[in-house]
Parts: C-alpha cells; sequence; structure tokens
C-alpha cells in the first residue's frame, strides 16, 4: 500500500448517525438568536415602497412604535417554523446521504446537493403552515389596522387560518416556498459539507470552532445570494390573507413597479441573518454531536 493510500485510510471519517431532532434544535437556538433581523427581513419584503425604509431604519422604527419587544413578535411561530421544517430537512439530509452513499466513502457534491434538495423539498412541505404564520405575524404591524391578524402566537394562528380561511389557507404559497427550502436546503446545507470538506483539504484546517465557523459564513453567504428571490416572492405571497392574483401577476406587477432589482429586497437583513444564523445553527449542531459522541463514550 502506498503512503497516499494509507494517508487516505487514516483520514477517512467515522461515519457515526445522530438524533434526527438535533438540527431541529440547533436551528430553534439559532432562531432565537437571529429573530430580529427576520422580522426587518419580512417588513422590508412586505411593506409597500412608498412605505419602505432601509434595515436599520426599519428597526428604528419598529423598537419607536412597538419598543424592543416588537423585534421579537412571532418568535413563537420562528420556533414553531424550525421545530417543522429544520427537523424535518436536518433528518431527511443525514437519512438521504446514508442511503446513497457506498459504505466507508464520502458523498460527492453532487450527491450531497440532491440529497439536500430532495430534503428541502420536504422540509419545506412539512414547514408550510409555520412559515406562513410567521410572515404573517413579523409583518403584521405594517399593514393598516384593519387588514391585521392579531396572532397572539403560533398556535394561536393555526387556530384562526383553519378556522377563518380552511385548511386549504395552509398550504398558501407551498410553491414558492418549496423552491426556496430546495434552494436553501442546496445551498446551505450541501455548501456547509462541501467546503467544511475544502477547508480541511486545501486549508489543512483541522476539526474544531474555526473550520465550523469558516464553512457556516460561507455557506449563509451562498445561501443568501442563491434564495433570494424565492424569498421575497414567497414573503408577498404568504403575507396576503385574502386570495388574490396568481404569483406570476405578482411577479409582474413587483417587476414592473419596482425593476429586477425587488427579487433582492432585503437582501442585506436577510444576509446578516442568515449568515450569523448559519454560523450558529452549524456550531450548536456540532456541539450537540459531540455531546452525544461524549454521552456514548461513556457508556
Amino acid at each position: 500500500m502506498s503512503d497516499s493510500q494509507e494517508k487516505q485510510v487514516v483520514q477517512a471519517p467515522v461515519k457515526r448517525s445522530y438524533p434526527f431532532w438535533l438540527g431541529g434544535v440547533a436551528a430553534s437556538l439559532a432562531a432565537c438568536l437571529t429573530h430580529p433581523l427576520d422580522l426587518t427581513k419580512v417588513r422590508m419584503q412586505t411593506t409597500a415602497p412608498k412605505d419602505r425604509h432601509n434595515m436599520l431604519k426599519t428597526m428604528i422604527m419598529t423598537v419607536k412604535d412597538q419598543g424592543i419587544k416588537g423585534l421579537y413578535v412571532g418568535l413563537t411561530a420562528s420556533v414553531f417554523r424550525q421545530m417543522t421544517y429544520s427537523i424535518t430537512r436536518f433528518g431527511a439530509y443525514e437519512q438521504l446521504k446514508s442511503y446513497t452513499s457506498k459504505p466507508g466513502q464520502q458523498s460527492s457534491a453532487a450527491n450531497m446537493v440532491l440529497c439536500a434538495s430532495g430534503a428541502g423539498a420536504l422540509g419545506g412541505i412539512a414547514g408550510n403552515p409555520a412559515d406562513i404564520i410567521l410572515v404573517r405575524m413579523t409583518s403584521d404591524a405594517t399593514k393598516p389596522a384593519a387588514e391585521r391578524m392579531g396572532y397572539r402566537n403560533a398556535l394561536h394562528g393555526l387556530f384562526r387560518m383553519t378556522k377563518d380561511e380552511g385548511i386549504n389557507s395552509l398550504f398558501r404559497g407551498l410553491g414558492p416556498n418549496t423552491v426556496r427550502a430546495i434552494l436553501m436546503n442546496a445551498s446551505q446545507l450541501a455548501s456547509y459539507d462541501y467546503f467544511k470538506r475544502s477547508l480541511v483539504d486545501y486549508a489543512e484546517m483541522e476539526e474544531g470552532l474555526p473550520l465550523h465557523f469558516s464553512a457556516s459564513f460561507l455557506a449563509g453567504t451562498l445561501a443568501t445570494t442563491v434564495c433570494s428571490p424565492a424569498d421575497v416572492i414567497k414573503s408577498r405571497v404568504m403575507s396576503e390573507s385574502k386570495k388574490g392574483g396568481s404569483i406570476a401577476e405578482m411577479f409582474k406587477t413587483s417587476l414592473k413597479n419596482e425593476g429586477p432589482g425587488f427579487l433582492f429586497r432585503g437582501w442585506t437583513p436577510a444576509w446578516i441573518r442568515l449568515c450569523p444564523n448559519s454560523i450558529a445553527i452549524f456550531v450548536i449542531l456540532e456541539q450537540l454531536r459531540w455531546a452525544v459522541d461524549k454521552a456514548r463514550d461513556l457508556k
């Protein structure tokens, strides 16, 4: 056996399985840290052009009108979303990778993208009701008083939607939300694995916080850019309670009134939110995995 083959055998990672819910827990904890930025992003995406402000002014006006607690409106919906959407996407991604990878070999980049896309589609479907409630709760204050939903929390929103608008309302915006979820997973989960592996192979970084931070920063930046168009469309569709025109009509109207730049509306707060959010998710997730490994070793 050659030296390179011996090195490859020594460096081959030991694949270990982890509880499927770890990703949901990590994402929920991260959401609690970055929720004010998520709220600001949604308000920038859904506010009429004549009333729209930049990120900082939007946050200042929120605090001025509602106090500091105004930045945390919809936090219950954010956690509800992560415990449906993220649990599904993280769990499905790991399962799909294990099913499609050959024993003892790492998944290829193409395979990771395909697995992440499939997991994203499942997560988008599972988290759609919570996503609608989150968008409505965070954008409620920007609407006229007569058009506000007034959801007290995520469960109240779920009850009200089902009662007032029917079961079908839970799947409003499912198309753009699923597309966004596919793009998010392919550009966040798959790219995190890819960047992490590349940093180990080419930058000779070792397992630890610097590696996790660097890989998640790169993944968050890529995910923000790739997901922005679908995210804007999703937010605008979900923020409406009444049945309006088609997504195509909304896209045409927005493009005519605002130009193609509307597809990246709120990119800055989205990046400022998603990068720290991605870093928090993956750093927390890696620590949770480390804790699981330690607990297993003690048995």
